[in-house]
């Protein structure tokens, strides 16, 4: 019978993202919740220094993957060695981060093993120890209550934000690191990478932030965006848009928070003049702290918000920024 959780992390040049450590604190509380264990993979080359970061977390075991045809990405080495290495742990289930490279591979992993994928879930509950997990469809309107039927093991991804990355549980000692002996050809990978893409110097990743100051139709016009602006200097935050803000031009899409945006989990948000549209709402959702302020009471950003601020968002913000100054002039 397959038993515990098997953690796919995702590593770029030996760094593990933040997405990465969500998974992880996902199957730390869900394997304590069910007596199951947790053990991680990480899969490249060179992957040594990330994999020492991970066993300092509560983890049976690390496995490493290595391989020369696993220094850069490519579909078929990945789904190929995950498949062995799945193979050899039999894991109840495989919990990975939500990101492009898992959408990539994740299905193909699954049907090559012939078992369920559930993707994108933003939680589980238990009902016994029958786990369900929790997805949004047609854009956050509506959440599915999805079980896995059939054998082990079942493959679970995990949407941005769904989990704290800072809830991870570290270890009293170094787990062990193991290394996964894994067999693969060259001529059995159909494509070859190009070179990583790179982004324009200006775009940002506000997945990556840890203070968001948000703006709305509220904010009425292009030029009071730098109110906005200069409350996110003085936060030491970034400066973020729901879509119609971006639409008009007012601030690049980049900056777009929403389901046809970024998606976000800061430990502090801030959403100025924004009514709360589900599409913007799953996008942020995952924020530790959000504060709102809009003038409308019955504002849908309030059902979601920790602190609300009834009030004009010109007379609001001034003050908000002054009583920051002065805290940085003490």
């Amino acid at each position: 019978m397959a038993e515990g959780i098997l953690v796919i992390g995702e590593q770029q040049q030996g760094r593990l993202n933040r997405l990465s450590w969500e998974a992880l604190a996902a199957a730390q509380q869900f394997g304590e919740r069910l007596g199951q264990a947790v053990v991680a993979a990480l899969v490249g080359k060179a992957i040594a220094a990330a994999a020492e970061e991970l066993a300092g977390k509560k983890v049976a075991a690390v496995w490493c993957v290595e391989h020369d045809l696993l220094a850069r990405y490519t579909l078929d080495s990945y789904t190929r060695a995950l498949q062995q290495l799945i193979s050899q742990l039999q894991p109840r289930f495989v919990f990975m981060p939500h990101t492009y490279q898992v959408r990539d591979f994740a299905p193909k992993l699954a049907a090559a093993l012939r078992r369920g994928l559930v993707s994108d879930c933003i939680g589980y509950r238990l009902v016994g120890d029958q786990p369900i997990f929790v997805r949004m469809m047609f854009q956050g309107k509506i959440n599915a209550d999805v079980t896995f039927t059939g054998e082990a093991p079942h493959f679970v991804t995990f949407q941005a934000g769904a989990f704290r990355a800072d809830a991870v549980v570290a270890a009293d000692k170094p787990a062990p690191i193991q290394k996964a002996e894994v067999t693969l050809s060259a001529e059995l990978i159909r494509t070859q990478p190009e070179e990583a893409f790179r982004e324009a110097k200006q775009a940002v990743d506000l997945s990556q932030a840890e203070i968001i100051v948000a703006v709305g139709r509220g904010i009425k016009a292009q030029e009071n965006v730098t109110l906005a602006g200069k409350l996110a200097d003085l936060l030491g935050a970034q400066l973020a848009a729901s879509r119609p803000v971006c639409d008009e031009g007012w601030l690049p899409m980049e900056r777009q928070v929403g389901s046809s945006g970024q998606t976000v989990a800061p430990k502090l948000y801030f959403a100025l003049g924004i009514s709360g549209a589900i599409q913007h709402v799953v996008g942020m959702k995952g924020s530790r702290t959000i504060v709102a302020v809009n003038k409308d009471a019955n504002a849908p950003i309030f059902e979601v918000a920790d602190y609300g601020i009834v009030g004009d968002l010109f007379e609001v913000v001034p003050v908000l920024i002054e009583e920051l100054e002065k805290a940085a002039a003490d």
